[in-house]
């Protein structure tokens, strides 16, 4: 497995993009599709284009373009199944070099989606020149999302078996141009399931219940995924109970082995709260640290400090400042005002509350008094 880094990879400036711009308001297609047949062209033809050069970033190519970076990252995901470009996390997308190695690659939904819905047309009778129900009745009956059913419903408008029903992009329905395809190219097994069963392999040839698992970059790279991958698969056997996720220095342990339906938790393992409880907790002490401040100190219609300042001032990161200050806002104590002389203002002053309590942590040398 190759690792690539940002710095060793050539940035491509939207300034190297010579391509007349495409143009979205005389279409049949969607805009994604279009402006993906357009990125396509630029790749193919454009010399200063090589293999492993980074696109342009999404906001710089929305906004060359006049459309959403949403737009964009439809666009981007439509050539990514097409084999033209390979996004990675924390780098960009890059353009594929097919001899090169790459991450663990299986089906993506939208080649899922693609599938089914092929399976749908043929399980369900449809003949050339017959219209289909709506994207959101298909996407019910597939089990896949609204979008991921649009991106697949125009690549299969691209590859000759469906064709836009109506003049326009923005009108909506489509109908059968070919049933000439199969519904066997792909399995419908996704890179996550197949990562959740290799961790399931790992655990069982090398760990015992209770031991620490190792972190996920490291998981990440042994398995040759994403960590956004790998946190996924992960987040699937912590919703089973095999892994259990504490923040801080405890990490990630092992609950149970994969194939043991009978376990016994450990005691000290029963009074840890959750990760996602902890954050819950912990968010919420610093919000009664804020309203405690607030109910002290102002004033309705007084001017709290920015973020910044209060991050500095409580030495707490601004990011969970933030979070806090959005929750106080809608329970009604905050309000935003924007301009020059805007800013995060009080317009109810709240009661003094006392702090919620819950073990997050436990030594297991404390066990045999909690035994007790």
């Amino acid at each position: 497995m190759k690792y690539v880094s940002k710095s060793s990879l050539n940035q491509i400036e939207i300034n190297d993009i010579n391509e007349n711009l495409p143009d979205l308001k005389n279409i049949k297609e969607s805009k994604a599709v279009t402006i993906g047949k357009w990125l396509t062209n630029v790749i193919s033809k454009n010399k200063k284009v090589m293999p492993n050069s980074l696109l342009p970033a999404k906001p710089d190519l929305a906004y060359m373009l006049g459309v959403s970076i949403g737009t964009i990252q439809n666009a981007l995901r439509y050539i990514e199944d097409l084999g033209y470009v390979e996004s990675k996390q924390c780098i960009g997308t890059i353009i594929r070099d097919k001899n090169s190695d790459e991450l663990r690659k299986l089906t993506s939904k939208r080649e899922i989606a693609i599938n089914a819905i092929k399976k749908y047309i043929i399980d369900n009778g449809y003949k050339v020149g017959n219209s289909l129900p709506s994207t959101r009745m298909i996407a019910s009956e597939i089990n896949c999302s609204a979008n991921t059913t649009r991106l697949a419903l125009e690549y299969l408008s691209t590859s000759g078996i469906l064709e836009h029903k109506y003049k326009n992009s923005d009108e909506a329905g489509w109908n059968i141009k070919s049933l000439d395809f199969s519904t066997n190219e792909i399995s419908n097994s996704t890179l996550v399931k197949k990562v959740e069963d290799d961790l399931k392999s790992y655990i069982t040839n090398n760990l015992k219940p209770g031991d620490k698992i190792p972190a996920h970059e490291e998981l990440s790279k042994k398995m040759s995924v994403s960590i956004k991958t790998m946190h996924d698969a992960l987040k699937s056997l912590i919703d089973e109970g095999i892994l259990l996720a504490r923040r801080g220095r405890y990490g990630t342990t092992v609950l149970k082995m994969p194939n043991d339906n009978n376990v016994s938790i450990k005691k000290e393992t029963s009074i840890f709260a959750s990760a996602p409880e902890t954050a819950f907790y912990y968010y919420e002490r610093i919000q009664n640290n804020i309203k405690k401040m607030i109910a002290e100190n102002y004033e309705i219609g007084q001017k709290l400090p920015s973020i910044l300042e209060l991050s500095k001032q409580l030495d707490i990161s601004p990011n969970t400042i933030r979070k806090a200050i959005h929750n106080l806002a809608k329970d009604g104590y905050l309000a935003f005002s924007r301009g020059r002389y805007g800013g995060t203002f009080v317009i109810d002053i709240p009661e003094s509350e006392e702090e919620t309590y819950k073990w997050l942590a436990v030594n297991p040398k404390y066990t045999e008094i909690y035994k007790n």
